[in-house]
C-alpha cells in the first residue's frame, strides 16, 4: 500500500458460534504475522471467541491478542473520525458496519479499500460475482465482493504459509501424534483403531451413525470436543458428556475431549483418519489435513445448503461409491428415490472400504488447492490493485477484477 504500515479493520458478527469468528481470527492473525498488517478485529461475541482463543479477556472493550487489536463491537452507534478508519475495511459475510464508521470512510483521504468477504461456496455463480463492485447509494464509496473458493476465478482458501510443512512434519512423526492424543486420555488401544474427530451441528443423525460404528467390522475411536453434540454423546455415554468421559460399546469407543484452541484443533484433524467437520472454518481446515472428511453444512432456509453441498461434492469428485451418499444422508439431503437411502451400517461399511482411495484423493485435492495461492495473500493483492486504480471516485473501481 505504502512505505508505512498498512492498517486493516475486520468486522465480524458471530452467527455460527465458531465458524465466523474462527475464520476471522485465523485471517487476522495471518495478515499480521505474515504481512505485517496492523489489524483491528471487531467482534460482537467475545464468549464464542474465547472458546477458540483462551487468552482473550471477555470483559475488555479493547485488547491486544497475538499482535491483533481486538475490539468488542457493542452496537451500531458511535461517531468516528476519518483518522480512525483503516486503509482496508473488511466486512465479513455482509455484516453491517456501523453507519458512523461508513461516514468516516467517506470523509477519509484517501478513502479506504472496502471489501465484503463472503462465505465459501463451490457453486459456479461465485466465479461471476468475485470482485464485483457495489456503489454506495449516497456516499462516494465502492465496496467490492471477495469470494473464497476452489478455482482460479475466486480468492482461494485461507491457509498460513507454514501450515503444509507443519502438518507433514506432524503426520510423519507417529510418536508426536501419539503424545498429542495421549494428553487427552486416548489410550494406545484407542489410538490403534480408526480415529475419527467429530464436529457437527446438534441436528446431525448421530444415533444412527453411532449404531453403525458400534456394529462395524473394525474398531472406531470417535473424539468429540466438549460441548459438541452433547445430547447425542451423553445418550451414548449414559452420563453427561464432560471432557474425559469415555465409553466403549461394540466396536465404538466415544471419548469426549476438551474444546481446544485452533492450533490444537488442527493437530486433532491431522492425527485422525477421518474428520467430520461443520460450517466453513473446520471444513477448510479438514481439507488442509490431507485426510478423508465428511462435511456437515450450515443449515439454510428452503434447504439451500443442500444445493451448496451437492455443488461441492460434484467439484470434489471423490473416488468410490460412498462419500456422496453418506454426505447427503448425514445432511438430510438424500433422495428417497435413490440408492442413497441405503442403511447406515451398509453406507459405513462401503465408506470404510473406500477410505484408502479417499485418503489419496484428499492429498491430491490439497495440492490442487495449494496451487490457487492463499486467501489472505490473494485478498491483499486485490486490495492493492484497487488502490492503484483509485482516483478518489467510485466509478474507476467498477471494472477492477482480481487477477
Amino acid at each position: 500500500m505504502s512505505d508505512n504500515t498498512v492498517s486493516l479493520a475486520l468486522f465480524c458478527k458471530v452467527v455460527d458460534n465458531f465458524g465466523d469468528i474462527g475464520i476471522c481470527w485465523r485471517l487476522a492473525r495471518q495478515l499480521h504475522a505474515e504481512h505485517g498488517i496492523d489489524v483491528t478485529l471487531w467482534v460482537d461475541d467475545l464468549l464464542s471467541f474465547a472458546r477458540l482463543c483462551p487468552d482473550l479477556d471477555c470483559g475488555a472493550a479493547l485488547q491486544q491478542v497475538g499482535g491483533v487489536t481486538v475490539r468488542h463491537w457493542r452496537g451500531q452507534g458511535g461517531a468516528f473520525a476519518p483518522a480512525e478508519v483503516a486503509d482496508i475495511v473488511i466486512e465479513f459475510f455482509a455484516c453491517d458496519i456501523p453507519p458512523g464508521y461508513i461516514e468516516a470512510m467517506a470523509a477519509r483521504t484517501p478513502r479506504p479499500v472496502w471489501l465484503n468477504l463472503e462465505g465459501l461456496s463451490a457453486e459456479e455463480w461465485v466465479e461471476g460475482c468475485h470482485g464485483l463492485p457495489s456503489m454506495h447509494p449516497r456516499l462516494p464509496l465502492t465496496k467490492h465482493f471477495f469470494f473464497p473458493g476452489f478455482t482460479t476465478k475466486t480468492g482461494g482458501l485461507l491457509r498460513e504459509s507454514t501450515l503444509d510443512q507443519q502438518r507433514a512434519q506432524f503426520q510423519a512423526d507417529p510418536a508426536a501424534m501419539a503424545a498429542f492424543l495421549a494428553q487427552y486420555g486416548v489410550s494406545a488401544t484407542e489410538a490403534a483403531a480408526t480415529r475419527v474427530s467429530l464436529f457437527c451441528y446438534p441436528h446431525a443423525p448421530l444415533s444412527a451413525l453411532f449404531e453403525a460404528w458400534e456394529q462395524g467390522g473394525a474398531a472406531t475411536t470417535c473424539l468429540v470436543p466438549h460441548g459438541v453434540a452433547a445430547d447425542a454423546a451423553g445418550a451414548f455415554l449414559g452420563a453427561p458428556a464432560l471432557a474425559g468421559a469415555v465409553r466403549t460399546r461394540g466396536m465404538l469407543t466415544l471419548r469426549v475431549i476438551p474444546f481446544v484452541a485452533q492450533p490444537d484443533y488442527d493437530r486433532l484433524l491431522w492425527a485422525c483418519d477421518l474428520n467430520l467437520v461443520r460450517g466453513e472454518d473446520s471444513f477448510v481446515r479438514a481439507q488442509w489435513a490431507g485426510r478423508p472428511f465428511i462435511w456437515h453444512i450450515y443449515p439454510q432456509d428452503e434447504n439451500l445448503h443442500h444445493k451448496k453441498l451437492r455443488a461441492f461434492l460434484q467439484r470434489y469428485a471423490a473416488p468410490g461409491a460412498s462419500l456422496a451418499p453418506l454426505s447427503l444422508r448425514w445432511n438430510g439431503a438424500a433422495d428417497h428415490a435413490a440408492p442413497e437411502l441405503a442403511g447406515w451400517p451398509a453406507l459405513w461399511r462401503q465408506f470404510q472400504a473406500d477410505m484408502p482411495d479417499l485418503a489419496r484423493h484428499a492429498a491430491a485435492w490439497e495440492q490442487q488447492m495449494l496451487a490457487l495461492g492463499d486467501l489472505a495473500g490473494n485478498l491483499l493483492k486485490f486490495a492493492e490493485l484497487l488502490r492503484q486504480h483509485k482516483d478518489g471516485g467510485p466509478e474507476k473501481n467498477s471494472g477492477i477484477m482480481p487477477g
